[in-house]
């Protein structure tokens, strides 16, 4: 049976989440559409556990447990785009490498294979049928993360805008941006001085607008403009954007416990 979890719906109930984010001020939120990764795999357990870790990351996830559901996830009309898939090889029916052939008949959609099956010849053979990666278990999580952000990026699946990066000006709650000349106005209309770290981030935050971005994204996002690239340093450049731009009393940059940060205010572009 397919399982899909998304930010939305948190992780399944049996693994105690009651569903959906919740801000510093104890609101919930619902996040916009990010990224869907379909989990094959027939372990449940280890499926659930993919799901898991994605959910926590700011991904949608779908689990399947055989290559008949994979293909009917990636039908559905009604379900969100696939923008990536975690295929194992060991499945009942028709196995991995299969799979992913069948799928190259028609679909360019990035693979990244997981399995158990490390020795050279099994990579060779899962690249030459059409994956895109091949990650032996057991991996650990932060490789796997960094692989699919990889490929997601490598594929040209941002969920970015493209319009957002053509605009000239964008607004929120009174505040003037500017992208191009990395200009940033108050709403008494005096200019605020921001890093070169501070403009990525804000410019990353005003093109996913109240949506969810995790942690290890933003890490990803602006990793070239900071030399520790940690958790901690991630909350202390929001910490120290999140004071130029008024303090806690606006809520323009809202902390999601246990996942990453959302900016809350509709922005809108010119």
């Amino acid at each position: 049976m397919l399982q899909s979890v998304s930010q939305s719906g948190g992780i399944p109930k049996a693994a105690g989440n009651p569903g959906g984010h919740v801000a510093e001020d104890g609101a919930r939120y619902i996040a916009q559409p990010v990224p869907h990764v379909i989990v094959v795999e027939d372990d449940p357990p280890l499926r659930t556990l993919l799901m898991r870790l994605l959910v926590e990351n700011g991904y949608h996830a779908t689990g399947a447990a055989d290559g008949e559901e994979l293909l009917r996830a990636m039908a559905d009309r009604g379900s969100n785009p696939v923008d990536l898939i975690l295929l194992d090889i060991m499945l009942p029916g028709d196995d991995g490498l299969t799979l992913c052939r069948r799928i190259r008949e028609y679909s360019k959609v990035p693979i990244i294979i997981i399995s158990a099956r490390g020795m050279e010849a099994d990579r060779v053979a899962g690249l030459d049928t059409g994956a895109d990666d091949y990650i032996a278990k057991p991996f650990g999580r932060s490789e796997l993360l960094a692989r699919v952000r990889a490929l997601l990026r490598r594929a040209g699946e941002s969920r970015i805008p493209p319009e957002a990066f053509e605009v000239t000006q964008l607004d929120f709650a009174g505040w003037r941006y500017f992208p191009k000349r990395r200009e940033l106005f108050a709403p008494s209309g005096a200019e605020v001085p921001l890093t070169a770290a501070e403009h990525d981030l804000l410019q990353t935050l005003l093109r996913h607008p109240q949506r969810t971005i995790g942690r290890e994204r933003l890490i990803e996002l602006v990793r070239h403009r900071i030399g520790n690239s940690t958790d901690r340093s991630i909350d202390v450049l929001v910490s120290r954007l999140r004071r130029k731009l008024g303090g806690q009393r606006n809520h323009l940059i809202r902390t999601i416990r246990g996942v990453g940060y959302m900016f809350a205010a509709d922005v809108t572009g010119s």
